[in-house]
C-alpha cells in the first residue's frame, strides 16, 4: 500500500478499496478475454464493511468472485486481506452492461454470459504498486 492510499490517521482510506476491487476486476476481464467490456459496465452498487486497518507499506491481497450473472448485471463479492491473511474489508459490487449507444442497460451477449458463468476460479495474479506510472519492486 502506498502513502497516497492512506488518510490523515496513517491507515488506508476507505475509497482505496474501490480502486483495489476495480484493479482485480480489470485483471479478471483481461484474463477472460473480456477487456472489450471496459467502458460499457457502469457501477450501480458498491458496499464495503471495513474490518481492520491497513497501514502504509503493508501488502494487501484482493480476492474477487463472480456471484451472479443477471440478464444485464454482474455481481461480485470481494475480500481484501492484509497481514497474516486477516480480513481488512469485505463487500460486493454490482455492475451493469450498457452498450455505447444505449440509454439504459442491455443484455449480456451470449458469448460474454457463457464466459462469465463458466470460467470458474482463476489463479491469483500479483499487481505491484507504481510510482508515477513506473512499477516498483
Amino acid at each position: 500500500m502506498e502513502w497516497s492510499d492512506t488518510d490523515a490517521a496513517g491507515h488506508y482510506h476507505h475509497s482505496t478499496v474501490v480502486r483495489w476491487v476495480e484493479a482485480a476486476e480489470a485483471v479478471l476481464l483481461r484474463r477472460l478475454g473480456l477487456s472489450h467490456l471496459f467502458g460499457s459496465t457502469p457501477r450501480v452498487h458498491f458496499e464495503a464493511d471495513y474490518r481492520a486497518r491497513l497501514w502504509f507499506g503493508e501488502a494487501v491481497r484482493t480476492q474477487l468472485r463472480v456471484t451472479k450473472v443477471g440478464a444485464s448485471s454482474l455481481h461480485y463479492a470481494f475480500t481484501v486481506l492484509g497481514k497474516e491473511e486477516a480480513e481488512a474489508a469485505t463487500g460486493r459490487m454490482v455492475i451493469a452492461h450498457s452498450a455505447a449507444t444505449a440509454t439504459g442497460t442491455t443484455p449480456w451477449p451470449a458469448d460474454v454470459r457463457e464466459v462469465l458463468t463458466q470460467a470458474g476460479p482463476q489463479a491469483p495474479e500479483l499487481i505491484t504498486a507504481t510510482a508515477g506510472g513506473i512499477p516498483c519492486a
